[in-house]
Parts: C-alpha cells; sequence; structure tokens
C-alpha cells in the first residue's frame, strides 16, 4: 500500500473514530474523575487520614523554672537559687491505643459515607443521560412527523392546483404544520436544556469535555435476578447499610475510649534545686551571718490524681446509649435495603414488560395505522382530519414508547443502585 493510501485511508477512518458515540460508562467514569461535589467530599478521608496521626500523639512534656532568693539584708546580697523542672503525664488505661483505634474507625466510616455520595452522584448521573436520550428521540420522532406534514402540504398546494382539493384543506394542512412547528421548537428547547444538564455532575461543562458526542442510548436490558441472590448482595454491597455498620463501629470504638479516658494519669516531675555558696558576713544590724556552702539537689515526685469525679458514669452511658442507637440504625438500614430491592425489581419488570408491550404491539400498529391512513388520504379515500388523528395517535405512542424507554432505564438503575452496584445502562 502507498503512502498516499494510508494517508486516504486515515482521513476516511478518522470522521468514524471521532464519531463514536458516548456511552454511558464513559460518561460515569468522567463524572467520577471530574466532579467538584465527590472531590469536596474526599476531602473528608484526607481530614479524617490526619486524624490517625493526631491520635497518636503522646502527652507534651512540661517544664517549669523558678528562681529563690533570701532577702536577708546584709553586705552582699543573697544569690539565686534555681529551681528548673520537667513534668510529664502518663497515659494509662490504654488511652493512645483506643483514641488511634477509633480514629481508624472514623477514616473508614469517612470512606463509606464518600462512596454513599458516590452512589446518589451514580443515580443523578444516570436520570440526566436517559433524559438527554429521551428528548431526543422524542426530537427525532417529531422532526419525521415535521416533515411528513410538510410533504402533504406540498402535495395539497399541487393537488388544489390541479382542482383535487380545496383551499380549506390546504389551509388546514397549513395550520397544522405551522402548529407542529412550535412543537418542534419545544421539543427542541427541552432536548437542549437535557444535554446541558449533563455538566453539574461532571464539575464542568459538557461541550468542553465531550465536544460534538452523540450519546449512545441503545440501553441493554438488566439480568433480573431472584431475590434470594440480590439481597445477600444488597447486605454486603449497599452504602447507606456499609454506612451504618462503619458508624455503629466508630461508636463502638468511641465508647471503648471513653471508657479508657476514665483512667487517672500520673504525673511524673523530676525538678533539681542549684544553690550557689556564700561567705560569712555581717547583716545591716551588725549581726554575724553565717555562709552557705554550694548545693545541688534532685527531686522526683509522682502526682496521682484522686478520681472522686469517677464516681459519675453519665459519659459511659452516653456512649452505649449512643451505640444502641447506632444498632437499631443499622437493622433499619438492613430492613428498608430489604424493602427497596424488592420494591426496585418489581418496578423493573412492571417497566420492562410496559416498554415490550410498547415495542412489539402498540408502536408497530401505530405506524401501520398512521402509513396506511397517508396512503389512503394520498389516494383521496380519507379525509386529512382523519390521517391527522392517525398520525397524532402515532406519534403519542412513540412518545409513550421512549417514556418506557426511560423508565425502564431509570428502574434498572434504581435496582442496581439498590443492590450496592455501580449502574449500568
Amino acid at each position: 500500500m502507498t503512502r498516499f493510501n494510508v494517508l486516504l485511508a486515515a482521513w476516511l477512518i478518522a470522521p468514524c473514530a471521532l464519531a463514536t458515540p458516548l456511552s454511558f460508562d464513559t460518561y460515569l467514569s468522567a463524572v467520577e474523575s471530574h466532579s467538584l461535589e465527590l472531590q469536596s467530599q474526599q476531602e473528608g478521608i484526607v481530614a479524617a487520614k490526619a486524624g490517625v496521626s493526631i491520635a497518636g500523639l503522646r502527652p507534651d512534656p512540661e517544664f517549669t523554672l523558678g528562681a529563690t532568693r533570701e532577702t536577708v539584708r546584709s553586705v552582699e546580697h543573697r544569690p539565686v537559687t534555681w529551681n528548673p523542672a520537667i513534668s510529664m503525664a502518663i497515659e494509662t488505661g490504654g488511652k493512645r491505643a483506643a483514641r488511634i483505634k477509633a480514629a481508624h474507625s472514623n477514616v473508614a466510616l469517612a470512606e463509606e459515607t464518600v462512596a454513599g455520595f458516590k452512589s446518589e452522584l451514580y443515580g443523578t448521573a444516570a436520570a440526566a443521560f436517559t433524559e438527554a436520550c429521551r428528548t431526543r428521540e422524542v426530537v427525532a420522532r417529531k422532526e419525521q412527523t415535521m416533515a411528513a406534514l410538510s410533504t402533504v402540504v406540498e402535495a395539497n398546494a399541487v393537488r388544489r392546483k390541479a382542482g383535487d382539493v380545496g383551499g380549506i384543506e390546504l389551509l388546514q394542512s397549513r395550520v397544522e404544520r405551522d402548529q407542529f412547528q412550535a412543537e418542534l421548537a419545544q421539543a427542541r428547547s427541552e432536548a437542549d436544556s437535557a444535554m446541558l444538564n449533563l455538566s453539574p455532575p461532571l464539575g464542568r461543562q459538557f461541550d468542553a469535555l465531550f465536544p460534538d458526542a452523540r450519546l449512545a442510548c441503545d440501553f441493554a436490558a438488566f439480568e433480573d435476578r431472584d431475590a434470594s441472590v440480590l439481597l445477600p448482595q444488597a447486605l454486603g454491597s449497599r452504602s447507606d447499610v456499609r454506612i451504618a455498620r462503619a458508624t455503629l463501629d466508630n461508636l463502638r470504638d468511641g465508647a471503648a475510649l471513653v471508657r479508657a479516658n476514665r483512667a487517672v494519669d500520673p504525673t511524673v516531675t523530676v525538678g533539681l534545686a542549684a544553690a550557689r555558696g556564700y561567705h560569712d558576713g555581717i547583716d545591716g544590724s551588725g549581726n554575724p551571718v553565717e555562709g552557705a556552702a554550694r548545693s545541688r539537689a534532685l527531686s522526683i515526685s509522682l502526682a496521682i490524681p484522686i478520681p472522686l469525679s469517677r464516681r459519675d458514669t453519665g459519659d459511659i452511658v452516653q456512649a452505649e446509649s449512643s451505640v444502641t442507637q447506632a444498632m437499631l440504625a443499622l437493622r433499619q438500614a438492613e430492613l428498608t435495603a430489604e424493602t427497596q430491592v424488592r420494591t426496585a425489581q418489581r418496578q423493573l419488570r412492571a417497566a420492562q414488560d410496559r416498554l415490550a408491550r410498547y415495542r412489539d404491539g402498540v408502536l408497530l400498529d401505530a405506524q401501520k395505522v398512521v402509513d396506511g391512513m397517508r396512503l389512503s388520504y394520498v389516494k383521496g379515500n380519507a379525509s386529512l382530519l382523519e390521517w391527522l388523528a392517525a398520525q397524532r395517535s402515532a406519534d403519542e405512542a412513540y412518545q409513550g414508547y421512549a417514556q418506557a424507554r426511560a423508565d425502564a432505564a431509570i428502574a434498572s438503575t434504581q435496582l442496581q443502585l439498590a443492590i450496592g452496584q455501580r449502574p449500568r445502562l
């Protein structure tokens, strides 16, 4: 193959590559990477991890410095005695280990909270993507109807000149076309708005990240399984259940920390008294004053608080009450998860059944009616109003079909989110 042929093939293939439809999975990956709200939530994990190192800190030692001097009036001033000392509280009762464990469970809770927010973000993104597809399909259908109405107007203008139809029928077809043109403009506006709604989950403008993108709206049917398979998956992977479990673990570790903090912490102090000596002398009254030799005195003291306040157990009662509430909340979350999974499963089945009825029956029959009515109108066997009624009925059927597709996609997303799965359309 010559170089010219290679360049020609690349030029022909390039537009096809650029025109690749944007799948929901690609859009969702972009949401995960660029969402400003998600990035804000993830800062909570960073803060929680910093709390682990903070929890491992030990009490700081305390340095004190005192100075004393006798005020006896004598020929010479008495020297200053310096009393430097270092004291430090000794933690007991496993406080540091309990703090670190509570900090780690707080990190786990922060991570599960972010995962729960991500699940909500998935639902928002799926709804926006589905609505954009639905409005696009509605616009495509209305454009087809608009083309058919324009063709009828043109045909009636020719038939009017030939005397086959009257002026009233021509005017009626024009009125219907102009009215429908307004509906088409409204549908296009709704489609544009739906495309703009794809931007907030992304954290940036959709067109800036995916210029000239065309959505891939061929939604795949979700493989429905028995509730006995879906429920264990939901209890193990669902975000609200995992958040409830992490909350319970965090509160249990907090209660353990409260118990550890009730242990008293003794304070050890090591001090030094350094006194300079002085010679014999005579005070202001003329009395002799004996001198003193230079001295160094090392002292060690231990201070143990008397825990009279520990007789009150209100802090333990509060901590245990919070743990009990978390246990009840976990049980409630599990019951809610089971209910929502069963509800989402039934809604999905109903939506799929409704979609199948439109796809296999209503849509085909409505299109056959409008095609036959259009042919009859061209041959003069049906009136314009009869054809317009059939066209409106077919358009309503198609809009119902588009809504049924969107409902089935949303129901599929809700079931996948209910079992803790990253949604696929």
